[in-house]
């Protein structure tokens, strides 16, 4: 995802993948019993069947022992209308196809003790062969011919990639609760605070815990944020391999608490666990000694096995979750003017690092991009994205997990102005609350622009772009046709005075009382 709090607010939407390449299926039977491993092929040769029903079934032979770049020593007959599997090395691809096309054989697998990558010929090759070739993990082999022993039967699919998958929708509940969750919680919490605040004359003093919130209400400090922001983004770039592992410490610690804080907060609403013990004078709740447990265990677990795709993103999710939820509600935007500067500072800094940076990197890749997956695929990766695996893709997720991400800064930047509404309402006293209500519907309205253009585009899209305009415009609208805009820019002036006192107790305290 200040690592856990400016990474955080990275901000792209995109589909993940780990294998650039034209993914497939390779289908080995014995009898009743089947297993499927990831091959990858190129559209190039000979194209494979989109289905398993489609495709053509034949006895593999096993020949790993030899590199196949000539046909010393294999009998045509062993080999001919079958599938023949080989080693991969020495001579290119198409020397071995057209090697096994001589002998008869009707399919190449060849057996890769490398990384998969894309085989492929110079263009006068392709048109040369006529049999299907795709390569395969050679462990995913001697894993095969442990299990079926020398008759394995072959098939080879390539089930088409579809654009839209229902990741997509769970990618969009999962954005669009959070946001209401946090704008929701602020709401509570500016609340409690109002009513807290009137039981006490005007002559106390309070600091930033009465709240539990901290306000930002400088445009100076707004810049200066942004700009730190875009520096710690630049820095990831250059030195990623030793960032990464502090921002993924900083995670975890801002996490477990975040959790804590989420969880703690439910029961507290329930009023579940409230017995306490003392030792030595010190107050103990037996709640929260569990609840921290928990919460550092699930943490802990995260951190172990962070780089297990299969099933690893559920409790990032929780955590990424937990963690929009307690910043939403920690940080407060004290008016509409600090949500406008910081909104649009943070949607040309999203702009920029996504559309321009490509035109500054040396592969092309925007910057935004590269930090939030990494420069090596198989290597670790920022905690700053909730990760949905892609439903639809069975051949690429054999290859490797397809995910379909959202970056934490698309929930947290709208969620503050949200929250900023909800509190707003509070203040107001909205039964309705209306600037609440039309702030998440802008949001939603927002998100589903966002992955309309990214699906029509084919390309990962800046979420704040259109995140931005749909939040801002909507809750200025609504604050204008009520006639409050001009309370809604600047804020109440309770707010004004709370921010005055969380900065300055003292003196506050010293004027009042010269009062």
């Amino acid at each position: 995802m200040e690592g856990a709090v400016k990474l955080g607010l990275l901000s792209v939407i995109f589909f993940a993948s780990q294998i650039n390449c034209q993914e497939a299926i390779l289908h080995i039977s014995s009898g009743d019993s089947y297993r499927e491993y990831c091959i990858v092929h190129n559209h190039s040769w000979t194209p494979l069947s989109e289905t398993l029903d489609d495709a053509v079934q034949y006895p593999l032979v096993n020949w790993t022992s030899t590199l196949l770049c000539n046909a010393s020593g294999i009998l045509p007959d062993l080999v001919k209308g079958k599938a023949l599997v080989v080693t991969r090395g020495e001579c290119d691809f198409s020397q071995k196809a057209l090697v096994a096309q001589s002998l008869g054989a009707k399919t190449l697998l060849i057996a890769s003790n490398e990384d998969l990558t894309t085989p492929s010929a110079n263009d006068s090759e392709y048109a040369k062969v006529n049999i299907s070739l795709a390569l395969m993990r050679y462990r995913d082999f001697l894993e095969a011919r442990q299990a079926f022993g020398e008759g394995m039967q072959v098939k080879l699919y390539a089930p088409p990639y579809s654009k839209i998958d229902p990741s997509i929708a769970v990618i969009l509940l999962i954005a669009v609760v959070t946001v209401t969750l946090g704008g929701y919680w602020s709401g509570c919490c500016s609340f409690c605070l109002s009513a807290t605040i009137f039981k006490y004359n005007r002559h106390e003093k309070y600091n930033k815990a009465d709240s539990g919130q901290l306000s930002l209400y400088s445009p100076l400090k707004v810049v200066i944020f942004v700009a730190m922001m875009c520096g710690m983004l630049v820095l990831m770039y250059y030195f990623y391999y030793v960032l990464v592992y502090i921002i993924i410490a900083i995670f975890c610690l801002a996490s477990a608490s975040a959790l804590f804080s989420c969880i703690d907060a439910v029961l507290e609403k329930i009023g579940c666990g409230t017995l306490s013990f003392s030792v030595r004078n010190w107050n103990f709740s037996v709640r929260s000694i569990l609840l921290a447990a928990v919460c550092i265990s699930i943490t802990v677990v995260w951190a172990v096995y962070r780089n297990e795709d299969r099933w690893i993103w559920i409790l990032q999710d929780l955590l990424g979750i937990a963690f929009c939820l307690n910043f939403m509600k920690t940080i407060s935007l004290s008016n509409f003017k600090i949500c406008v500067i910081l909104l649009s500072l943070l949607l040309v800094y999203d702009v920029f690092f996504v559309f321009i940076t490509p035109f500054f990197t040396k592969n092309g890749v925007s910057i935004m991009v590269q930090v939030a997956l990494g420069p090596d695929a198989s290597g670790e990766k920022l905690p700053v994205v909730m990760r949905v695996p892609r439903f639809s893709a069975w051949a690429q997720n054999l290859c490797g997990m397809q995910f379909s991400i959202l970056g934490y800064g698309d929930i947290i930047v709208p969620g503050l102005l949200v929250a900023y509404c909800s509190r707003f309402d509070v203040w107001i006293k909205s039964s309705k609350k209306i600037y609440f209500v039309s702030c998440c519907i802008a949001y939603l309205l927002g998100m589903l622009l966002t992955f309309a253009v990214m699906l029509l585009s084919g390309m990962g899209q800046p979420a704040l772009l259109y995140l931005v305009p749909f939040t801002v415009i909507t809750s200025a609208v609504v604050a204008g046709c009520r006639g409050e805009m001009k309370m809604f820019w600047a804020g109440t002036t309770y707010e004004v005075r709370q921010a005055e006192k969380i900065q300055y107790p003292i003196l506050n305290h010293q004027n009042s009382s010269q009062t």
